[in-house]
C-alpha cells in the first residue's frame, strides 16, 4: 500500500507542478493578448473591413483640366482618355520603329512598374504593422526571378555571342545554380526577419509577392518569347486586347444598357458585343498588312557579327498568299467562289477571338482585386485610365494563351536555333553528331554513300 500511495502522491505533485507551468505561462502572456486580439483582427474581418488605402490623386495635366472645365464628368472623363489613348498609341508605334530591343525595353519596364503597383497596395493595406524587410525582400525577389528567366533567354538565344565571351560561358553554365542561390540567399533573409506576432502577416505578404512575381515576370518573360517568334506574335494579340479595350468602351458609351457582370458595373453586354466583332474584323485587317513585311513576321535573331537584332529571312508558309475556297454559304453573300489570304489571317481570328472573349476575364480578375482593397485603380500613372497594370491586366492572360497556340499548333523544329545549339559544343561532339546525321541521311538515301579507294 505503501508505494502505491508513494506513486499516486508523485503523480498529484507532477499534476501541480504542470498547472504552476500553465499559470505562469498565461500571467506572462496576459501582458501581450491586447497585441494578439490586435493582430488576429486581421484574419477574421470580413471584405467590408479591410483598411482603407489612400485615394490616388488626380494627375490630369493642368492644361487638359482647363481645357475640358466646361464639361460634365462623364464627357470630361471621355476625352480625357480619348486624348491619352492616341498618346500611349503614337508612342507606341514610335517604339516599334526603333526596333525589337526597345521592345523588350518597353515589356520589361512595364513589368516592374506593374510589380510595384502591386507590391505597394500590399505596404499600404498593412503599413501599420511595420513589417521588416518587406519592401527590400519584395524587390530583391523581383531581381532574382528575373536574372533566371533573362538568363534563359540569353541561353537560347544569344549562344553564339555567349561562345565568343569566357566571362558569360561561366554564368551560363551555371544560371540556374546561381539563381537557386540568389533565391536562397532571400529565402533565408525571409526566415530571418520573422518576427514573433507579426508570422502570419509575414506569410501573407511572402505570398503576395510571390503571386505577384508570377503574374508579372513569368508573363512577361513570355511576351518576349512571343516577340522572338516574330514581331507579328507580338503586335496582332496586343494590338487585339488594346482595340478590344477601346472599341467595347465605345460601344458601352454610346449604346450600353444591360450591365454584363458586377465585378464591373460600367461594362454593358452591347460593348462586349460590339468589341468583340470589332476587334476580329481588326485582327483580320492588321494581320493582312503585317504579312507583307520581312520586318514583322521574321523571327527575331541576333546577329553576332554585327551585334544587332535582325529580322531577315525567307517567310514561312504561313505569310505566303494562298487561294481559299468560299464556303457556298459565303458565296451567295460575298458573290466570290476564292478569295486570296494570308494563312496567319486564320490564326489572327483564333488571336482576335481570345481577346475579345475571354481576354477580358483578366480586366473582371483585376476588377475584383480592387474591389476586394476598395481602390479605383492600381495607381494614377496614366490620367483617365489609372496605373499601367489597369492597362495591362488583360495583356498578361493574352501572352500565356498566344505562347501556348504557338508551341501547340505553329512552332515546328527549328534549325536555326539548334544550329546555335550545336556550335556550342565540343569539336569532338560536332564530328560525332556529323556522323550519326550523314549515317541517317544516306539510309534515307539523301546522301550517296562515300566511295573509298
Amino acid at each position: 500500500m505503501s508505494a502505491r500511495r508513494r506513486r499516486r502522491a508523485a503523480a498529484e505533485q507532477q499534476e501541480e507542478e504542470e498547472e504552476e507551468e500553465e499559470e505562469a505561462a498565461e500571467a506572462g502572456s496576459d501582458k501581450e493578448v491586447d497585441l494578439e486580439e490586435r493582430l488576429c483582427e486581421l484574419d477574421l474581418r470580413s471584405d467590408s473591413d479591410i483598411p482603407d488605402v489612400p485615394p490616388p490623386t488626380d494627375s490630369t495635366p493642368e492644361i487638359l483640366k482647363r481645357a475640358l472645365s466646361g464639361l460634365s464628368a462623364r464627357w470630361k472623363n471621355w476625352w480625357i482618355r480619348g486624348i491619352l489613348s492616341l498618346a500611349m498609341i503614337s508612342g507606341f508605334f514610335l517604339i516599334i520603329y526603333l526596333g525589337s530591343f526597345m521592345l523588350m525595353l518597353l515589356v520589361l519596364s512595364i513589368q516592374v512598374k506593374c510589380y510595384h503597383e502591386i507590391i505597394t497596395i500590399g505596404y499600404r493595406v498593412y503599413h501599420s504593422y511595420d513589417l521588416p524587410w518587406f519592401r527590400s525582400l519584395s524587390w530583391y525577389f523581383l531581381l532574382c526571378v528575373n536574372y533566371f528567366f533573362y538568363g534563359e533567354t540569353v541561353a537560347d538565344y544569344f549562344a553564339t555571342f555567349v561562345q565568343r565571351r569566357e566571362q558569360l560561358q561561366f554564368l551560363i553554365r551555371y544560371h540556374r545554380f546561381i539563381s537557386f542561390a540568389l533565391y536562397l540567399t532571400g529565402f533565408c533573409m525571409f526566415v530571418l526577419s520573422l518576427v514573433k506576432k507579426h508570422y502570419r502577416l509575414q506569410f501573407y505578404m511572402f505570398a503576395w509577392t510571390h503571386v505577384t512575381l508570377l503574374i508579372t515576370v513569368t508573363q512577361s518573360h513570355l511576351v518576349i518569347q512571343n516577340l522572338f517568334e516574330g514581331m507579328i506574335w507580338f503586335l496582332v494579340p496586343i494590338s487585339s486586347v488594346i482595340c478590344n479595350d477601346i472599341t467595347a468602351y465605345i460601344f458601352g458609351f454610346f449604346f450600353g444598357r444591360t450591365p454584363l457582370i458586377k465585378l464591373s458595373p460600367k461594362k454593358t453586354w452591347e460593348g462586349f458585343i460590339g468589341g468583340f466583332f470589332s476587334t476580329v474584323v481588326f485582327g483580320f485587317i492588321f494581320s493582312y498588312f503585317l504579312a507583307q513585311h520581312q520586318y514583322f513576321v521574321c523571327p527575331v535573331e541576333y546577329n553576332s557579327e554585327t551585334n544587332r537584332f535582325v529580322t531577315e529571312c525567307e517567310p514561312s508558309e504561313l505569310f505566303r498568299m494562298k487561294k481559299y475556297s468560299v464556303p457556298p454559304l459565303l458565296q451567295a453573300v460575298l458573290g466570290w467562289e476564292t478569295v486570296n489570304m494570308y494563312p496567319f489571317q486564320m490564326h489572327s481570328f483564333a488571336l482576335s477571338t481570345f481577346a475579345s472573349l475571354i481576354g477580358p476575364f483578366g480586366g473582371f480578375f483585376a476588377s475584383g482585386f480592387k474591389r476586394a482593397f476598395k481602390i479605383k485603380d492600381f495607381a494614377d500613372t496614366i490620367p483617365g485610365h489609372g496605373g499601367i497594370m489597369d492597362r495591362f491586366d488583360c495583356q498578361y492572360l493574352m501572352a500565356t494563351f498566344v505562347h501556348v497556340y504557338i508551341t501547340s499548333f505553329i512552332r515546328g523544329p527549328n534549325p536555326s536555333k539548334l544550329l546555335k545549339q550545336l556550335l556550342i559544343l565540343q569539336p569532338e561532339q560536332q564530328l560525332s553528331v556529323y556522323k550519326t546525321l550523314k549515317s541517317h541521311l544516306v539510309e534515307k538515301g539523301i546522301l550517296q554513300p562515300s566511295l573509298r579507294g
